[in-house]
C-alpha cells in the first residue's frame, strides 16, 4: 500500500490523502480534509476499490458552483498526478 497527499486548489478541501495498491492501482481509502462532510465522506466511499484510472475518468471535469473545479474534481487530478508518477 502506498500513501500519497495531494494539495487541492479552488476547493473548500484542502487536502486529500489516498492510499492505493502500487500494482493493481486500486484505491484503498480516501480521506479529505476539509470540504461538504457529506459529500467528501460520499465521494470517499464510493471510490474505495476502483482504479485510479477509473475514479480520473468518472470524475474529472466537475465543477462547483461557479468553479471550474470540485472536490470529486481534484480527487480525480489528484489521481492523474499518482498515476503520472507510476509511468
Amino acid at each position: 500500500m502506498k500513501k500519497y497527499e495531494y494539495k487541492t486548489k479552488m476547493t473548500c478541501s484542502y487536502k486529500i490523502d489516498i492510499s492505493y495498491d502500487e500494482k493493481t492501482h486500486e484505491i484503498i481509502e480516501v480521506n479529505f480534509f476539509g470540504g461538504c462532510p457529506g459529500n467528501t465522506t460520499g465521494v470517499s466511499k464510493l471510490v474505495k476499490g476502483r482504479s485510479l484510472e477509473e475514479v480520473a475518468e468518472l470524475l474529472k471535469g466537475i465543477p462547483c458552483r461557479s468553479k471550474p473545479t470540485s472536490c470529486p474534481d481534484q480527487l480525480a487530478c489528484a489521481c492523474e498526478e499518482i498515476l503520472a508518477s507510476l509511468n
